[in-house]
């Protein structure tokens, strides 16, 4: 899963980029085929929020967070995302999984293969 992070208006500690990491990879728990992941973080004056989109096969969902702590945040979003990914997959079981697993193969693939001739 490829995560991106952002940080707008201040700069992103090492600390929180893990944090932020270990966070995003613990989705897969709850949904395995995430395609990729983008985090944005805010600050303005006393509000830090936090916006964290996933994408998934045939959908991105997104959550958000704000509070003075970018910690809490960051875990409001977690949770409203976590709270998505349960209900896509519960929505998921009812339809062809094989054809879920082709088109998330696809997507990931890279552009070139091994001796960098394009595919």
């Amino acid at each position: 899963m490829n995560i991106e992070i952002t940080a707008r208006h201040f700069d992103l500690t090492p600390e929180l980029k893990e944090y932020i990491e270990d966070e995003v990879s613990g989705l897969t728990r709850y949904f395995e085929n995430i395609i990729s992941s983008e985090v944005i973080l805010d600050v303005e004056k006393y509000r830090q929020t936090a916006e964290i989109k996933v994408r998934v096969y045939n959908a991105a969902l997104t959550g958000t967070g704000a509070t003075d702590d970018m910690y809490a945040s960051i875990e409001q979003a977690i949770d409203k995302v976590k709270g998505q990914l349960k209900k896509y997959k519960s929505r998921l079981k009812e339809k062809r999984p094989e054809k879920i697993q082709e088109t998330v193969e696809e997507i990931t693939r890279p552009d070139t293969d091994v001796d960098g001739v394009d595919v």
